[in-house]
């Protein structure tokens, strides 16, 4: 039996912040039942949400909306950003990170739009999914939301001249947030600390601290050699103590040069227990004045925001998942992964309620 006789509370604070971009009642209230839908339904399709409201229109007409309405997806999350800018804690601040990331969404079908098979470390095993990268704010009150996402396709699901690999959908991320002019250090794992990556950043003068693959080759004591090799010449008195939440561990930093990066390295080496041989970790950033807690303080929100935020990300980023096979006849198939992208005007309206910004 429908059970829904209203939207949600949060559901309502949304439609007054972002009603304004849709140009019709009716599409300000097909937008109220999506974002409803995608977090209380049972069956996440496009029949399946209509009927969980006790008034509604047919079935028909809110996939008309889902296929036919045009709006501009850029609008909204410009919207949705500036209208974090109000509370304190969920401001930009010279003391924000922006963590870039990919995160898989999977799916069981194989004919939704650029899904392919990837391989799932968390699983260890090869999965039919939708592979997305996200930048997230990490604010110093440790409230995090997503700023922009690229979603990859693979080489034989386009055109030659459209593909574009993981290092440069990072790069357009890393020239979207500094566009918005968000302050902050960007962070990243070894996925994503090319010297492509890590040389567009320096000529930004972008603040960064990247991981470094064990591996990776630098240039230590006049000669080219893996970080790990240079890790197992470190003395044991050269290797200070560092305390990471209830663990301390020892550590080793220095300026070194990176192969065809064009500017010089701190690299932090870091080791579970002071006598091992071995490193466990490496760490690297260009600036060079930076202590090492400072590195790990901006590092520790890696792969945090993604994996948190692809649950609850931008409601425009679900609505174009959903566009994109409602445009080949198959909203129902496509609303079931929006399920895992849904919306961040809803989250948002939770976090503007914590910090008092609720305007009940």
């Amino acid at each position: 039996m429908p059970a829904i006789v209203d939207f949600p509370t949060v559901v309502q604070e949304a439609l007054v912040i972002f009603g304004d971009l849709f140009d019709t009642e009716p599409a300000r209230r097909h937008f109220a039942e999506y974002l409803t839908g995608l977090m209380v339904a049972e069956n996440k399709t496009v029949s399946g949400i209509n009927r969980e409201f006790a008034l509604t229109t047919d079935q028909s007409c809110f996939n008309r909306w889902l296929t036919e309405v045009e709006w501009d997806i850029t609008a909204l999350n410009d919207r949705r950003l500036a209208w974090l800018q109000q509370a304190p804690q969920t401001r930009y601040s010279g003391r924000g990170v922006i963590a870039i990331d990919n995160t898989l969404v999977t799916h069981e079908g194989k004919l939704i739009e650029d899904v392919g098979w990837f391989w799932d470390h968390a699983d260890e095993r090869h999965v039919i999914a939708h592979d997305y990268l996200i930048s997230n704010y990490v604010c110093p009150s440790r409230a995090h939301y997503p700023i922009e996402w690229r979603r990859f396709k693979k080489r034989d699901t386009c055109p030659a001249q459209e593909f574009k690999d993981h290092t440069e959908l990072c790069i357009e991320l890393i020239d979207d947030a500094l566009k918005r002019g968000i302050p902050g250090a960007f962070t990243f794992d070894s996925y994503f600390t090319s010297a492509k990556v890590l040389n567009h950043l320096q000529s930004k003068q972008a603040a960064y601290v990247g991981d470094l693959k064990l591996n990776r080759k630098v240039v230590y004591a006049g000669r080219e050699q893996k970080l790990q090799d240079v890790a197992r010449q470190i003395p044991w008195e050269a290797k200070k103590p560092v305390r990471v939440g209830s663990r301390r561990y020892g550590y080793f930093s220095k300026p070194m040069r990176l192969p065809d990066v064009g500017h010089p390295v701190r690299v932090g080496l870091f080791w579970r227990e002071r006598d091992d041989q071995e490193a466990s970790k490496a760490l690297g950033s260009h600036r060079l004045g930076w202590e090492v807690m400072r590195m790990i303080l901006v590092y520790r929100h890696v792969g945090q925001a993604p994996r948190r935020f692809i649950g609850t990300a931008s409601s425009n980023w679900g609505w174009e998942t959903v566009r994109c096979a409602a445009a080949r006849g198959r909203p129902a198939t496509c609303i079931s992964s929006a399920q895992r992208i849904v919306s961040s005007c809803v989250r948002c309206s939770r976090v503007v309620r914590r910090t008092g910004l609720g305007g009940r």
